[in-house]
């Protein structure tokens, strides 16, 4: 719901009370009085229509669910409105004598109709704002639940990152084992030859220490 709709809406209501209570007093006066209200409600009626032009355009503005929402707001006010231009019209028509009449061919009635009618339109308005009130909510609950779940994405999106580096590692750590092991295969291999070597040097040596003795001692 439009803050700038609600601030318009509040103007007219209270200015359309206003003028029902005009008319009301304006019915039961005549004279200068008379034509001092009925000018005076006129110029109230100038404001409501101004302040209807600018609900229309804000509305018109908005999302298309919030939209019809108010537009049909709109429609009450705009018909309300006009009950009360009628009300002025009736009250132009001049003299006391002419006043007696209109109240007898049932201007009382209109009246109290015109009352009924702007009652029901204050409830048709209170449950409006509570219906959009309960959209804000759901669309507030809606961003919080977005937002929950993108955070959900990320954190899911950080574990993957942190398994790929821990699996990584692994491969790493797997890649060095395998490099240590060869080396020490090689080594065990080299050690194994030098074992062979120095056993045939030291047999060498033997053969000839024994040869030495031989031909020495022959």
């Amino acid at each position: 719901m439009s803050e700038v709709f609600e601030g318009y809406e509040r103007q007219y209501c209270e200015l359309s009370a206003n003028l029902s209570r005009k008319c009301t007093s304006a019915s039961a006066a005549d004279g200068e009085l008379k034509k001092q209200r009925i000018s005076e409600i006129k110029v109230g009626i100038d404001e409501a229509e101004s302040l209807i032009r600018k609900m229309d355009l804000e509305a018109r503005s908005l999302q298309p669910n919030v939209k019809a929402v108010l537009l049909a707001k709109l429609r009450e006010y705009k018909s309300d409105l006009n009950n009360l231009k009628s009300e002025v019209k009736r009250l132009s028509l001049g003299n006391l004598a002419a006043r007696d009449e209109l109240l007898e061919s049932g201007m009382a009635d209109a009246l109290t109709a015109s009352a009924d009618q702007r009652a029901r339109l204050m409830t048709s308005t209170e449950r409006l704002n509570q219906s959009g009130h309960r959209v804000k909510e759901s669309r507030r609950t809606m961003l919080e639940t977005e937002e929950l779940g993108v955070s959900i994405l990320q954190d899911l999106h950080q574990q993957r990152q942190s398994l790929l580096h821990a699996n990584n590692t692994l491969h790493g750590v797997d890649d060095n084992v395998g490099k240590s092991k060869r080396i020490l295969t090689a080594m065990s291999q080299r050690m194994s030859r030098n074992k062979w070597i120095i056993g045939a040097i030291i047999a060498v040596l033997v053969i000839a220490v024994v040869l030495i003795l031989y031909f020495k001692l022959k």
